[in-house]
């Protein structure tokens, strides 16, 4: 399984930005797809989730209303909108991958990380 995050940048406050999830190698059934953020001395902390069955997703309460996340299953790729970008948003962003239904709160739980992108909103 390789999971490869890009469309990083430098926005500004306010300012909106598209991430890209490309997936390859996925031979699970069920599986979810997770989008995380880790910020300089900080634990990598979930941001987005969505699950492969039924396109159900999660947010973190910080992006709620802001961030909308997608999947194109026609190009193995999961997306993140992120619209009213704020400084707290600045941080290097991965995706990773778990079999089974759900999106369970934290790193931990998923695995398969690829290369992250870095997010960087300042004026």
């Amino acid at each position: 399984v390789q999971l490869q995050a890009f469309g990083g940048g430098l926005v500004q406050p306010g300012g909106s930005l598209r991430l890209s999830c490309a997936v390859s190698g996925l031979t699970y059934h069920y599986y979810a797809i997770g989008w995380f953020r880790q910020a300089p001395g900080k634990e990598r902390e979930g941001v987005s989730c969505i699950n492969s069955s039924d396109g159900s997703t999660d947010y973190a309460d910080s992006v709620k209303g802001r961030f909308t996340i997608s999947r194109d299953n026609t190009k193995n790729t999961v997306y993140l909108q992120m619209n009213s970008l704020k400084p707290e948003d600045t941080a290097v962003y991965y995706c990773g991958a778990r079999s089974g239904y759900g999106c369970p709160k934290g790193s931990r739980f998923f695995g398969s990380w690829g290369q992250g992108t870095q997010l960087t909103v300042s004026s």
